[in-house]
Formats: C-alpha cells, sequence, structure tokens
C-alpha cells in the first residue's frame, strides 16, 4: 500500500515492497531520481522530507517541550545533566582523542572503543514496523554535544575553516572544543543522526520516534552508566517549517559527524534529545536511582 502511494506520488520509478516500512506514510514532496548509470530506470534515489508534527518546542527558550507522549500531548521540564555526567563524558572523550592520537603516530591501528560516550543506546516504542512482532526498539546510535545557540556559528566556522586539515590536527579541534566544555555546550541536549531513513526504507528507531518521541538513551562505561529520558526531536534538513535555530542544528550537527568521516552525498536527519530526566545506572550503587530531577 505505501509503495504503491508513493510510486503514485512521484509519477515514476519502481515500486519498492521490502518490509522496512510502518503503516503510516509520514513523507512529502516524494521522488524518485533514476541513476542514469542504471538499467531499465530500476536504480536510483528516493528523496523526500517530513515535519514530526508529535513534538513542540515553541517554548523551548523557556525549558519546556511539548510531546504527544504514551498517547497524550505533555509538557516536559528540560534539565541540565548532572556534574558526574559532564565530568565523565568530556573525560572519556578527551581519553579517546589522546588514543586516536597515539595510533595514528605509531601507526597501530585498531578497532575503536564500542562502550562510552559517542555510543548511547537508544529504547524506543510507538508503532510497529512491518517486519517487527513488537512497537519496542533498541539501537545504537552516534551520540554527541550541541553546542548553545549563540555558540553554534562559531564553532562550525571553526570547522569549515579547519577542514582540510590532516586528521592529526582536527583532534587537536575536537580537543580544543571537549576542554571548554560547559562553556561551550548546551547541557540540555545530546544529539544524533538519523542517517538512513528514507521513503523507501525506514529505521525502526526513525518509526518510533515519529509516533512516541519519549525515549530512553542509555550509556555504558563501567564502571558508570547513565540513563537519559529525552524527548528526540527530529528534524529533516528540508523541512520548510524549520526555524533559523532549527536549520543551523541541521547544519551542525551534519557538518560534525562529516568533519571526520568526509563529506556526505547529501544532509541527514538531525535528532536532538532534549533531556528530562537523568538516572544513575552505576553498578552496584546507582542501580537506577533518579538523580535529575533530584527526588524529594
Amino acid at each position: 500500500m505505501l509503495a504503491g502511494l508513493l510510486v503514485m506520488m512521484c509519477g515514476q520509478g519502481p515500486e519498492f515492497d521490502n518490509p522496512e516500512h510502518g503503516a503510516v506514510n509520514f513523507w512529502k514532496d516524494v521522488k524518485f531520481i533514476p541513476d542514469s548509470t542504471g538499467t531499465a530506470g530500476k536504480r536510483g534515489q528516493w528523496t523526500g522530507w517530513f515535519h514530526q508534527d508529535v513534538v513542540d518546542a515553541a517554548q523551548l527558550d523557556k525549558g519546556i517541550i511539548r510531546a504527544r507522549v504514551e498517547g497524550k500531548w505533555q509538557e516536559f521540564k528540560t534539565v541540565e545533566l548532572p556534574e558526574g555526567f559532564i565530568k565523565w563524558n568530556f573525560g572519556r572523550r578527551l581519553e579517546q582523542l589522546a588514543d586516536m592520537k597515539q595510533m595514528m603516530i605509531t601507526k597501530q591501528m585498531k578497532m575503536p572503543e564500542v562502550a562510552g560516550p559517542h555510543s548511547g543506546m537508544v529504547a524506543s516504542h510507538g508503532t510497529k514496523r512491518k517486519d517487527s512482532y513488537f512497537a519496542i526498539n533498541n539501537a545504537v546510535k552516534g551520540i554527541g554535544w550541541l553546542p548553545k545557540p549563540n555558540k553554534i556559528p562559531e564553532v562550525i566556522e571553526l570547522m569549515k575553516q579547519t577542514w582540510d586539515y590532516q586528521p592529526i590536527r582536527k583532534l587537536a579541534v575536537l580537543e580544543s572544543l571537549y576542554r571548554r566544555g560547559t562553556e561551550l555546550v548546551d547541557l540540555t541536549k545530546q544529539t544524533s543522526l538519523e542517517l538512513y531513513s528514507r521513503p523507501n526504507f525506514e529505521t525502526h528507531t526513525f518509526l518510533n520516534q515519529m509516533a512516541d518521541p519519549g525515549v530512553s538513551v542509555v550509556f555504558l562505561d563501567l564502571p558508570k552508566s547513565y540513563e537519559l529520558r529525552c524527548i528526540a526531536q527530529m528534524l529533516h534538513p528540508d523541512d520548510p517549517e524549520l526555524t533559523d535555530y532549527e536549520q543551523q542544528v541541521v547544519d551542525y550537527i551534519n557538518l560534525s559527524h562529516d568533519y571526520f568521516h568526509g563529506h556526505a552525498p547529501q544532509k541527514s536527519i538531525a535528532v536532538i534529545y532534549h533531556v528530562v530526566q537523568v538516572f544513575d545506572n552505576s553498578p552496584p550503587m546507582g542501580r537506577g536511582r533518579r538523580v535529575v530531577p533530584s527526588l524529594p
């Protein structure tokens, strides 16, 4: 049904019948752009955009994020990440940069660490994908910080000016940013990219966050483990309803990803995780204790 609808909307291109879709079509202005090197018009790219209707960030400057969570609109107060999380996160990022620098110098490359502040396990729920028995989903995402609104243009300009640096010099740029810590970043947010969702393929995380943006993000880096309860706001680069700030966020998150991975052929969906609760899951003393907001 969805595939037929998309073909009807774009007026050309092959049908896709893969089961990696939800039952609801979230996409607008869907088009199929054939690959000129392909045969019979079957190769190409699907394009389109969406607007996430279950999140209202109009009062974000007051520390309020509204969202339709578990079937009803609710108002959540954003909170700052606690000192323990901040110290752990920036400390481990600086350690990992030092390890990468040493590997570059010695030319003894190894697989990067999976544990740590870069890899967040995002649990989401809301709707089933066609190939799934359940609505619940869990996926590991690359997670990063977001500069304060007045700092985003500065960091974007720095990354553009240093884009052609050798990798070891880029590590020094990132180190300088991490060392600025709380002076630079918005402590109420974490960020990611939704790299793979397109009209012809949707990740289960994407579908769940479109249906219900209430998520849990877990970091495991023993002896530390933190769980952030967040409202996931997804921003499509081509959404005409993006505010100037949201467009800057999209540009920044994509640029920070591409800074080391190289230019992507197109911008990806940006995700802001607005933090509303923080739990300490560290064994043995944390045991899932809520630390922000503090318990009475």
